[in-house]
């Protein structure tokens, strides 16, 4: 609607423009041209506000009477018979027999000769006869024969390749977002349905008993009310995706030869011939005679004769008799009476006021502010045209009217915003 409204207020002021032209041609035409304007619509936003209400929660207590059972004990006397078993202890003397071992101790004589070896040491001479070896060294001349490699120095010329990393421009096509913040206006939801009373049209509805279709006349009834939608605008970013060609650097490996001169040493192998003298050791026997002393041990044995006293213990059984007194418990069955306590749980109603919790919503007000867009029709005045313009313009008064062009951005063409009028002269 902002938009059609733009283009026809645009349209009348070209053709007013457009008619005091021609009607002020000749009166123009020896003074330079008075300033000219240009037309430009520009979109304003108006604040206003709006009061609306909210459910809030609020928690109240009721008190209640409630009657519920209390429990109480009390203590009652009880009696409880039982038999138990009485011991009653009897003591009767007995005649027991048992045996005994008595010790009785003796004195005898035992025989504890023994033998006792001696040792008599005896020194003799014995001839020993053992052969000695001796040394005898004796020098020689031996012709030995060795290989000996002689080195020889040689230059010669080796290719050393390496790799040389060549730098390579190349452009690419990269892609920046030179975009903007632009005004969107969106629609939010007002408040949840609510029961009242609104106009309902006339209109054909089926009968829910017979299931015929029916007329029904217009006339207000009670319905959900629902609030229209309210207009919030709010700032979104335009992207703008602009291509720049950015150049870009690589290296490319590139394989060199260098030829190196290169001294190497190689052996020949030569024959040499030398004298060396030798040592050898020839091992002579011969046999030595000496007189060693021989010391022998000789064994004498001797009788030693001991007598030893041992005392022996013999054991003697003798038969002895003791009095010995015997209990015998019995027990006898008797009945006795006990008084005992017990604890008694009786129920009583008991009437007590407690608090139920509650939850209740009200509704509370809210102001909140909001923006309504508006266009308006602003004159910009042009630069100062010369005399020789003015001429034109008497030639052609059609053509000195300003055209109106909408420029809209492709990519915000779904959106409904309000169109960017230009101005540019027809000339």
């Amino acid at each position: 609607m902002n938009s059609i409204r733009c283009w026809t207020m645009s349209a009348l002021l070209v053709a007013m423009f457009s008619f005091s032209e021609t009607q002020n041609v000749a009166a123009q035409g020896d003074v330079c041209a008075q300033p000219a304007y240009r037309v430009q619509c520009q979109t304003v936003y108006e604040e206003r506000q709006v009061t609306a209400y909210r459910l809030q929660q609020e928690t109240i207590y009721e008190q209640r009477q409630v009657t519920r059972k209390v429990p109480v004990w009390e203590t009652q006397n009880r009696e409880r018979r039982y038999t138990v078993s009485r011991p009653v202890q009897e003591t009767s003397i007995r005649e027991d027999r048992y045996i005994v071992e008595r010790p009785v101790w003796e004195t005898q004589v035992r025989d504890c000769s023994y033998d006792r070896v001696r040792n008599v040491m005896e020194t003799s001479q014995r001839e020993e006869r053992h052969t000695v070896q001796r040394q005898v060294w004796e020098t020689s001349e031996r012709e030995e024969r060795y290989t000996v490699m002689r080195p020889v120095t040689e230059t010669i010329e080796r290719e050393r390749r390496y790799t040389v990393m060549r730098p390579t421009v190349t452009y690419q096509t990269r892609y920046a977002d030179q975009g903007c913040y632009v005004d969107q206006v969106s629609y939010v939801q007002g408040p949840p349905a609510r029961r009242g009373l609104t106009w309902m049209p006339a209109a054909s509805v089926v009968n829910p008993t017979t299931g015929a279709l029916q007329y029904q006349r217009p006339g207000l009834v009670w319905a959900n009310v629902q609030t229209p939608p309210q207009p919030v605008v709010t700032k979104v970013w335009k992207p703008n995706l602009v291509a720049q060609q950015v150049p870009v650097t690589t290296y490319c490996p590139q394989e060199m030869v260098q030829k190196i001169p290169v001294q190497v040493c190689r052996y020949v192998p030569e024959q040499v011939v030398r004298k060396v003298p030798v040592r050898v050791c020839r091992i002579v026997q011969e046999e030595h005679v000496r007189m060693v002393p021989v010391t022998t041990c000789r064994q004498v044995v001797e009788r030693v004769v001991r007598k030893v006293p041992v005392r022996v213990c013999r054991m003697v059984k003798e038969e002895r008799v003791r009095q010995v007194p015997v209990t015998v418990c019995r027990y006898v069955q008797e009945e006795r009476v006990e008084q005992y306590q017990v604890r008694v749980c009786k129920m009583v109603e008991k009437q007590e006021t407690i608090n139920v919790a509650k939850t209740v919503c009200r509704k509370v007000p809210v102001t909140y502010t909001y923006r309504v867009p508006r266009t308006i029709l602003m004159k910009i005045p042009l630069e100062q045209p010369c005399c020789g313009q003015s001429a034109q313009l008497d030639q052609n008064p059609t053509k000195t009217a300003a055209k109106l062009v909408a420029l809209r951005d492709p990519v915000d063409q779904g959106k409904e915003e309000e169109p960017v009028v230009a101005v540019t002269d027809a000339s």
